[in-house]
C-alpha cells in the first residue's frame, strides 16, 4: 500500500540544522516529504547535512544565517517564503557550549556571564526566528512554530540554573505566542526533552565533568550547535 509521507508538499526551516539535534529533525521532516531549508553558521557543516538529505532522496538547501542577527533571519524567511510560497514548520535547535553557561555548577558559583548565556542565545534566538516565521504563517493561516527546551525547565537536578531558567522562558514564550496566533490557524508548540545522550549538548557535559574530576582544563571552543 502506497502511503504519502505526512509532510509531502510542506516547506521546513531548520535553524542550527548541522548540530546533532538540528540534523536529525532536519533529516526526519524531509524523509516524511518536507522541502527542508537548513540555516547554520559554518558552511561546510550546513552543505553537509544538505548532501546527506540529498543522497538519501530528500530535497534540501543550505544557508549560512546567524539566528541572532534579527534582519538576517526576517530576509532569510522572506527569502524561502518568496520562493516557495509559504512556510509550513520552523524549528530551531541553536544553543551556546554547554561550558558557556556553567553547566553542572551550582547556582551560587556561576558568574553572571554563564546565567546570562542561554538568555542572550537561545531565548533571543528562538524568539527572533519564531516571530519571523510567525509574520508569514498569520497571513497564510496554517504553519506550526516548534520550540525546543529540556526537563531542567522545571528545576529537579543540580547544576542546571542557567539553561533551566531560559528552557523555562522558552516555555512561556510558546504559551503566549498560542495564545496570539491560535486563532488564525497557527500552531505554536514545544517539545520538552529528557536527556539525550546521543546529544553534543549532553555529551559535552559529560566530558565537562569528567574534566573537572581529574582536574584537566576544559576544550575552549566558540559556538555549538546542539
Amino acid at each position: 500500500m502506497n502511503v504519502t509521507p505526512i509532510l509531502q508538499g510542506k516547506h521546513a526551516v531548520v535553524f542550527g540544522a548541522a548540530g546533532s539535534v538540528g540534523a536529525a529533525v532536519a533529516a526526519e521532516f524531509a524523509a516524511e516529504g518536507a522541502e527542508v531549508f537548513l540555516a547554520g553558521r559554518t558552511k561546510s557543516n550546513i552543505e553537509e547535512v544538505a548532501q546527506q538529505i540529498i543522497a538519501a532522496g530528500g530535497f534540501a538547501h543550505a544557508a549560512v544565517i546567524d539566528a541572532l542577527d534579527d534582519a538576517a533571519v526576517n530576509e532569510y524567511i522572506d527569502s524561502v517564503v518568496k520562493q516557495t510560497g509559504s512556510i509550513d514548520i520552523v524549528f530551531n535547535a541553536v544553543g551556546p557550549l554547554v561550558t558557556d553557561y556553567g553547566n553542572g555548577k551550582k547556582a551560587t558559583e556561576l558568574t553572571i556571564e554563564e546565567y546570562m548565556a542561554p538568555l542572550t542565545t537561545i531565548v533571543k534566538s528562538q524568539f527572533i526566528t519564531a516571530r519571523a516565521a510567525a509574520r508569514h504563517m498569520l497571513k497564510q493561516h496554517s504553519g506550526v512554530i516548534i520550540f525546543l527546551t529540556g526537563s531542567p525547565a522545571r528545576g529537579h537536578v543540580e547544576g542546571t540554573t542557567a539553561i533551566g531558567t531560559a528552557f523555562g522562558a522558552i516555555e512561556s514564550l510558546a504559551e503566549n505566542l498560542a495564545v496570539e496566533v491560535s486563532p488564525a490557524g497557527v500552531r505554536s508548540v514545544c517539545l520538552r526533552t529528557t536527556a539525550n545522550t546521543d546529544s553534543r549538548a549532553i555529551q559535552d557535559t559529560m566530558d565537562a565533568g569528567q574534566q573537572v574530576e581529574s582536574h584537566q582544563r576544559p576544550v575552549n571552543r566558540k559556538y555549538c550547535e546542539p
